[in-house]
């Protein structure tokens, strides 16, 4: 038996607990023969360590998500937004999250939890087996707990944010029949993971897909202003400590990382290798784990007489750029040149520019292969400076530590790399910013936010942290869609799968989900 049928019925076994209550009891000797012979060698455990990675784009695992930073996040975060809708998919599971009608027995909400705790399981039994294990040196074994810590807190930061309480589980076996825990003592665990993740020896891998010091240090910076923004007991009795703590974490990878001049390279096929502005990423390659995000935002090809998987509410998104933000084209254009045509093709609406590969299109001779070698990013340096800007501003006001950094970002955006000059806006106005009250500055920094993370997973997250979800659908949705209707204080959080509920009677179900109509918990903490 070679090693990757080992890694796979090892990871069944330990992710059963989570999963269901109905293994078959005669698949347990072989599962169990295989996981106490496993984990003996540097070789064994860095297998094993793969197992965990897996989980980022998994296709098989996640089915129509294709892993959890492929389509999830874009479904999850940018079509629960102002600015996207479903277009031509005829899923009905894609159609309740476009449409905020999202059910407890949605393929996607189930989905989540299940791969998040899959690979949860596979970290937790490698952590306890890799630091017992003592045929291994030091160094080896702080870098396979470090990055299996570090998957391990991302992991739980991913499931905090979308579920809320969560249970949380350490150790293999524990995870059946436990109710959910505290947000703060997920936090809590999260916190301490990646500090230890920020253990990994120096020059273990040069590599942004693989999980670094740096990329825990940075980590921690976001999970601080997060948490900061929970509105849990610890976070509103802490929060200036804990905004405090994102500032100086963003502070500490000053140096290690660097804005690219040209934004768009962030997502070229070509410049993955030595980007100085990718911290972690998830990499993706055709035929193996492919990114299908390419594919959701141009599925129909070069025409106008439907619409993508994921499409452009309008086109009003386009205009929300000034002329000479190089951000406009990169994440949203109105034209792409067609390589079987050889002619450039205008679109009624715009579309989603990131992951739209026209190289791996002409390649393989089919509009819906685009994208699919493009990284998933999951933390950029950019946003690390914006994390600096807001927990600062949040603190003390728009100081300079705040100008410096949102400026920083708001430079890059206005350099043109190809003549290699800085140019102003063309609006008028001044590329860096002064002179701001701290509300308008959060609204600078919001609005940099949006600009520079269209279509990266993040602006579900963000409407939540704000706590202007509601408001934001509500003012910019039309009052004649189904996303402005049924849009309600509820999806600040995603239901809790009803399976799982079913398996585990322990846990509860999120507010909204089980009809109710009164006692919003969030609109009672001034939630919008």
């Amino acid at each position: 038996m070679n090693k990757k049928t080992t890694l796979y019925l090892l990871a069944a076994a330990l992710s059963a607990p989570l999963l269901s209550a109905c293994t078959d009891l005669d698949q347990t000797p072989l599962s169990s023969i295989e996981k106490n012979d496993f984990y003996q060698t540097e070789a064994d455990l860095q297998a094993a360590l793969y197992g965990v990675y897996q989980i980022l784009s998994d296709n098989d695992l996640a089915g129509e998500m294709y892993g959890i930073y492929n389509t999830e996040m874009i479904f999850f975060n940018d079509l629960q937004s102002e600015y996207a809708r479903r277009g031509t998919a005829n899923s009905p599971d894609i159609a309740e999250i476009g449409n905020f009608a999202i059910t407890p027995t949605n393929t996607f909400v189930v989905s989540t939890w299940l791969v998040h705790y899959t690979g949860i399981n596979r970290a937790n039994v490698l952590i306890d087996k890799a630091e017992a294990n003592t045929a291994i040196s030091d160094r080896v074994r702080a870098a396979i707990v470090g990055q299996a810590k570090f998957l391990r807190a991302l992991y739980y930061f991913d499931l905090v944010r979308y579920y809320g309480d969560v249970p949380l589980v350490l150790h293999d076996g524990e995870g059946e029949g436990q109710p959910r825990t505290a947000t703060d003592k997920v936090y809590e665990q999260i916190v301490a993971d990646l500090k230890a993740a920020e253990g990994i020896p120096a020059g273990y891998s040069s590599l942004p897909s693989v999980a670094s010091a740096g990329a825990a240090t940075a980590l921690l910076a976001k999970v601080h202003l997060v948490w900061a923004q929970s509105d849990t007991e610890y976070s509103q009795a802490h929060q200036r400590e804990l905004f405090g703590q994102a500032v100086a974490y963003a502070s500490k990878v000053e140096g290690k990382y660097k804005l690219l001049d040209r934004y768009c390279d962030n997502w070229s096929v070509d410049k993955k290798l030595g980007n100085a502005e990718l911290i972690f990423t998830v990499e993706h390659k055709f035929g193996i784990n492919r990114n299908v995000i390419g594919r959701c935002v141009l599925s129909t090809g070069f025409t106008n007489d439907k619409q993508p998987v994921i499409a452009a509410l309008d086109n009003s998104l386009y205009d929300l750029f000034d002329a000479n933000d190089q951000r406009r084209e990169a994440s949203v254009t109105k034209r792409l040149y067609d390589p079987f045509t050889g002619h450039w093709f205008d679109f009624d609406r715009i579309r989603f520019r990131k992951y739209i590969d026209t190289i791996e299109m002409a390649k393989y001779s089919a509009p819906y292969i685009s994208g699919q070698n493009t990284s998933s990013s999951v933390l950029r340096y950019a946003e690390v400076l914006l994390i600096k800007a807001e927990a600062e501003n949040e603190l003390n006001g728009p100081t300079e530590t705040a100008y410096k950094a949102i400026n920083e970002v708001r430079r890059r955006a206005f350099y043109d790399s190809y003549a290699q000059i800085q140019r102003a806006p063309a609006d008028g106005s001044k590329t860096e910013l002064a002179g701001l009250s701290q509300e308008a500055f959060r609204q600078a920094v919001r609005t940099e936010q949006l600009k520079e993370f269209i279509m990266e997973g993040t602006r579900w997250f963000d409407l939540k942290r704000w706590h202007i979800l509601v408001k934001t659908i509500r003012e910019k949705v039309p009052a004649t869609d189904l996303k402005h209707q049924n849009i309600s204080p509820k999806h600040y959080f995603l239901p809790i799968p009803s399976e799982q509920i079913a398996l585990n009677p322990a846990l509860k179900q999120n507010w909204g989900y089980d009809g109710q109509t009164s006692g919003d918990p969030y609109t009672a903490k001034g939630w919008e």
